[in-house]
């Protein structure tokens, strides 16, 4: 058995009380009192107060969890998160506390758990696909939460740090439809759960259930519709993962056959990049590529996108977790985005 508080208690000859109070309020003993007990604690093996329980017993925990829906290798990995997670650090070393990055497993069950179990404070929920449960999972525990987009049913006292994701696509398209193009293509990651990749037959926008792409492919769908090409008329196309790789896989097919697209908008950088590496391998007529978030490979490829702030939607995110406004309204944040038209987009080709 491990040594506990009562036997450093014991050994020294003092009370439970004053054992802790090493610890946890040394004014209160003298220094050689002190340095007998955390002395003879060391030479029998007590590490110290349980860190969590003592957590438990003051009311906060001193981490805030940020909350993803993929792997814990998507936060290191992809360009926008990581840029997120850098803007939630600086707030979050401004307020010293930590953070905690809690995964989603794809099992509901086993995303539930996670996050119940998870020792934090305050969640800032990124992209949650799964947002409806996740912030009843986190509203269950009493727990306040800032999340990166408005949710349909948010009330008054909901804080939130995101975009206008719908406006901010509406502009990429309304872009390439003002070039000319018509026979277009529409590319997102993992639009309908269980697809394969590749062309995707879907009736329309609204049964998409990521928050987020959904926004995204509603906004292209509008530009669309005002030059007189309906949701029917577009192609979607559906990625595998939000990674170059699954990009390039799902155009492939498109790009091969009989008619293929003269533009292929997608809902990040990431999957427009991977357009770009199968145009380079297939050769054939240019077709216009835009993207979404404008991370730093973006302007390296010449890529047309929507720029949006990442590190100041994570910072801002964590000030509203962190350090709540008194007014409500306060808490509802939209930051600006901006189209960037770079090489990647231009007119229809002549045939």
């Amino acid at each position: 058995m491990k040594p506990t508080l009562q036997a450093v208690a014991d050994a020294v000859g003092v009370s439970r009380s004053t054992v802790s109070n090493a610890y946890a309020r040394p004014d209160q003993l003298s220094a050689a009192l002190r340095e007998r007990i955390l002395e003879t604690a060391r030479q029998i093996g007590y590490p110290g107060p349980d860190p969590t329980a003592r957590s438990l017993r003051r009311g906060f925990v001193g981490a805030v969890g940020v909350l993803f829906t993929s792997q814990l290798s998507y936060a290191f990995t992809d360009p926008f998160a990581v840029r997120f997670l850098a803007g939630v650090a600086t707030a979050a070393e401004r307020h010293r506390t930590s953070l905690l990055l809690v995964p989603l497993p794809d099992d509901v069950a086993g995303a539930r758990r996670a996050v119940e179990n998870a020792a934090v404070d305050g969640f800032c929920v990124y992209c949650a696909g799964h947002e409806s449960w996740a912030l009843d999972a986190i509203c269950g525990r009493g727990l306040p939460f800032v999340t990166t987009a408005p949710s349909a049913d948010a009330g008054p006292n909901d804080r939130y740090a995101g975009i206008d994701e719908r406006a901010a696509a509406h502009a990429a398209a309304a872009h390439v439809a003002g070039l000319g193009h018509r026979r277009v293509a529409l590319l997102g990651d993992t639009v309908l759960p269980d697809t394969p990749a590749g062309r995707l037959r879907l009736t329309a926008v609204a049964d998409v259930p990521h928050p987020t792409t959904r926004g995204r492919l509603a906004g292209f769908a509008d530009a669309f519709a005002e030059v007189g090409v309906a949701w029917p008329e577009l192609t979607v196309l559906n990625a595998s993962a939000n990674n170059r790789a699954a990009g390039a896989a799902a155009v492939r097919a498109a790009l091969a056959g009989p008619t293929p697209p003269t533009a292929v908008l997608a809902c990040s950088d990431v999957l427009a990049l991977g357009v770009l590496d199968a145009l380079a391998e297939a050769g054939g007529p240019p077709v216009s590529v835009t993207g979404f978030d404008d991370i730093a490979e973006a302007a390296a490829a010449g890529l047309t996108t929507v720029r949006q702030p990442a590190e100041d939607k994570g910072r801002i995110a964590a000030q509203l977790l962190l350090d709540p406004p008194a007014d409500p309204a306060a808490g509802h944040v939209l930051l600006p985005t901006e189209l960037v038209v770079r090489a990647s987009t231009g007119p229809v080709p002549r045939s």
